[in-house]
């Protein structure tokens, strides 16, 4: 409401004295005021609220059936909070302990019988500007609101993508496709909700679970790259990228990048305690830690390296098979077969396929990252 707005504010005014209500309707359509509802009937209030969403009660409080008091009783749940709805009493009765609990109810402001014309035109006036100031505060309120939540998004957008391409760079190194760690951030975020995890770790994991080598930033290309097999030297230092990873990635006080670093550190332990860096053993190993490195052996398995050929789907599973239990948490490996022999794959596009798995023997697999 601006201006002349403030004449087409809608005012309800309530009260069992038909000539108290020609009274205020009169007075009103002089000043100008041209939106006006009435009742002599207190008990609709509630219902004429809700019909006409009135920018000003005028409402009596001695009333039958229903007094005033009642009336801004029955109102109040129905007003939503944070709304200034001015009521304005129309009463006879001066008292200190009527006006006390008459404001205690919800009034604004008081009208006292009779009514001089000049003094309700100047109240009104007064209380529909009010409303409108908290109107126009309201809807700054809502725009400033609106600009925060899309820029919060924004920069969620922003930071998500800068992890991705953190995690793509340094994988771009061992794989020039860098779809590497987006199909384990996939693979994992199937496997978390097949193991059970709730909607919020599955995609704080599925964030966090491409981030996993970023430490091979740190580790030479010679080594990286090399086409055969690793000294015991070279080893040790290719090892060093799960600590290097994970000093990356602490220190930072949201959760995906503590899931990250977590993930970053531990992908490489194994359940008998012979993996690296800390040599954890069991569920000492962290959850997600455990399913990255089921979905990261899978991948690799799957696809070409520079120190490989990629394998077939079916030797993946008898590699993961003979694994299970040692290598890798055997929970784990049942998750995954639980969507078929091929249906990891198949999951990242097609969430849940569910198809019966294959259980074979085989070596165990040895893991030269």
């Amino acid at each position: 409401m601006q201006g002349d707005d403030l004449k087409r504010a809608c005012i309800l005014i309530v009260d069992d004295e038909p000539v108290n209500v020609r009274l205020l309707e009169r007075i009103l359509q002089q000043a100008g005021y041209t939106n006006l509802v009435r009742s002599l009937d207190p008990t609709v209030v509630a219902a004429l609220y809700a019909e006409h969403q009135p920018d000003l009660i005028l409402l009596d409080l001695h009333m039958p059936r229903m007094d005033g008091f009642a009336v801004m009783e029955h109102l109040a749940p129905r007003i939503p909070e944070g709304t200034y709805l001015p009521i304005l009493v129309l009463t006879a009765d001066v008292t200190q302990q009527a006006k006390e609990r008459a404001l205690a109810g919800g009034a604004k402001d008081f009208l006292t019988k009779p009514f001089d014309a000049t003094e309700v035109v100047l109240r009104i006036e007064n209380l529909l500007e009010t409303r409108r100031l908290h109107l126009r505060l309201q809807e700054h309120n809502l725009t400033l609101e609106e600009k925060v939540r899309d820029r919060t998004q924004e920069l969620e957008a922003t930071k998500l993508e800068i992890l991705e391409r953190l995690a793509r760079a340094a994988e771009f190194r061992d794989d020039n496709t860098g779809q590497h760690t987006r199909r384990v951030g996939e693979s994992a975020a199937v496997l978390a909700a097949v193991t059970g995890l709730d909607a919020t770790q599955v995609e704080l994991i599925r964030r966090a679970a491409p981030l996993h080598d970023v430490g091979k930033i740190g580790i030479p290309d010679g080594i990286l790259l090399k086409p055969g097999s690793l000294t015991p030297e070279e080893f040790e230092i290719m090892k060093a990228h799960t600590t290097i990873g994970a000093e990356i990635l602490s220190g930072s006080r949201f959760p995906l990048m503590g899931l990250a670093a977590q993930i970053a550190l531990s992908h490489h332990e194994r359940m008998d305690g012979t993996g690296y860096p800390r040599g954890l053993r069991g569920e000492e190993i962290s959850l997600p830690s455990r399913i990255l490195s089921v979905v990261d052996a899978f991948d690799t398995i799957t696809h070409d390296r520079p120190y490989r050929k990629a394998l077939s789907t079916a030797k993946a599973w008898e590699i993961l098979w003979a694994g299970a239990g040692t290598q890798w948490d055997k929970i784990v490996i049942d998750a995954l077969a639980s969507l078929g022999p091929d249906g990891l794959t198949e999951a990242i596009h097609e969430p849940r396929a569910r198809r019966s798995a294959r259980r074979v023997q085989s070596p165990a697999y040895s893991d030269r990252r």
